[in-house]
């Protein structure tokens, strides 16, 4: 065992454990067992100190050699190897510290150890005063979710891009097959199965452009404004080097925020790029509802197309296949349009210079992005690219209705028409020999 004080008290840590005294009170204190805070804001903490460190290196601060070891750190934990030593909840009091404090303590235990001291020897690499030096919590951990946001939105847009080619695909296959069209679920006019897939590739095709396009909002950062955004305790030299090294290693276009200020203690950005999340949920879910209705039956319902069979539907009626896929992409719709309410909320609650409720934004959005993402590849390779069409059931409602007397109205008047259809008794058949007379 080791111990380790601060301004509250001491605590007793295990040797083997990386993180220090604050994230010891922070698991003590939020004990949720919900989940642990995303590894991808992780990374995206994880690279900012990796970028503090190589400007701190390139200005010639700090203890010899203790910045170029610290960067060597980050990138063991960049590849993977460290995940087990990020403990922290993902909701927490503190702005996010908890989870800044986490990174500070494992980066300066590991760099101990590199240059052979004990864990716990802040003497020689302190978590603050190297790892986190010119930082706060209220610049980095924004950064962070800005970082991790922006590479999220790069892999579902690309995955919304793949989605839309393939409802393009089964547009261009089924164009020929015509159908019943319906409002208010009921017989309106008569229309083909690529048309209706078309329309899916084209609220597809705006939710890409749009979660596209958002990410230049989110380019702008606070790094270097520290606790409020003004710079204080920030080095000038490392304010302006900081950002054109974190631009290296991430590959994004970030520029230092004109107000950092701003950036700081509002969130609305967040919001916005969840609205776009919400978007693409309202129409994945628009899109899943119409093929669960279409897929209906085999007997006893629409049947217009079949979808893949993916495991047993019932524990009581043998051979009964429900539509997983598209039920499972309406719940994650659901669960993204409730991390909106929860995201808008919190923003809103930004008071003055700061929100403290950073860290359920972060999740919540992160949370949002990673499940639509995952969902619309597998909506794409498990339910959309293996739709089967039936053409003798599209054709067979359609015939069974009155989708066809529509066309007759700008010649013989819309109460003329209703009126044969009356007549008819039920008859479509009949109906089209009268309208036709």
């Amino acid at each position: 065992m080791r111990s380790e004080r601060d301004k509250i008290g001491e605590i007793l840590l295990e040797d083997e454990k990386l993180y220090g005294i604050q994230t010891a009170r922070a698991m003590d204190n939020f004990k949720l067992q919900h989940k642990k805070t995303s590894l991808q804001l992780i990374y995206a903490l994880v690279t900012i100190k990796k970028a503090a460190a190589m400007t701190y290196q390139k200005l010639g601060v700090g203890k010899d050699g203790v910045y170029a070891e610290i960067s060597q750190v980050c990138d063991m934990i960049l590849q993977g190897k460290l995940d087990d030593a990020f403990v922290t909840e993902a909701l927490q009091g503190g702005a996010g510290t908890s989870t800044n404090m986490n990174v500070n303590e494992v980066i300066a235990n590991l760099t101990l150890l590199k240059l052979g001291f004990k864990k716990g020897s802040y003497h020689i690499v302190h978590p603050l005063d190297d790892v986190n030096r010119g930082q706060s919590t209220n610049d980095v951990y924004p950064t962070a979710l800005r970082i991790a946001a922006i590479q999220m939105l790069r892999k579902l847009s690309e995955a919304c891009a793949q989605l839309q080619q393939a409802l393009q695909t089964k547009e261009n296959e089924f164009d020929s097959i015509l159908k019943l069209g319906r409002t208010e679920l009921m017989d309106a006019v008569p229309i083909t199965l690529g048309q209706e897939f078309g329309s899916y590739a084209q609220a597809v095709a705006r939710d890409r452009w749009r979660l596209y396009k958002v990410e230049e909002r989110l380019r702008q950062v606070n790094i270097g404004g520290t606790a409020v955004g003004i710079g204080n305790n920030a080095e000038r030299k490392y304010r302006f080097r900081v950002i054109e090294v974190l631009r290296e290693l991430t590959g994004i276009g970030l520029a230092t925020a004109e107000y950092p200020m701003d950036i700081t203690q509002n969130n609305d950005v967040f919001v916005e790029v969840s609205g776009l999340l919400k978007a693409l949920a309202v129409n994945l879910m628009k899109i899943s509802n119409d093929l669960r209705l279409m897929n209906s039956g085999p007997k006893g319902g629409i049947s217009e197309i079949t979808l893949m069979p993916l495991q047993m539907g019932s524990t009581i009626m043998p051979g009964k296949v429900n539509p997983v896929i598209p039920e499972m992409v309406m719940q994650v719709s659901m669960r993204v349009m409730a991390n909106d309410v929860a995201i808008s909320t919190a923003a809103a609650h930004g008071e003055f210079e700061l929100n403290a409720f950073l860290p359920l934004i972060a999740d919540s959005l992160l949370e949002s992005m990673g499940l639509l993402l995952n969902a619309a590849e597998l909506f794409r390779t498990k339910c959309i690219e293996q739709i089967k069409p039936n053409p003798e059931r599209c054709r067979e409602l359609l015939e069974l209705s009155y989708a066809f007397t529509a066309a007759y109205t700008p010649f013989l008047g819309y109460d003329k028409v209703r009126e044969i259809i009356e007549k008819s008794c039920g008859d479509p058949q009949k109906a089209k020999e009268m309208l036709d007379e």
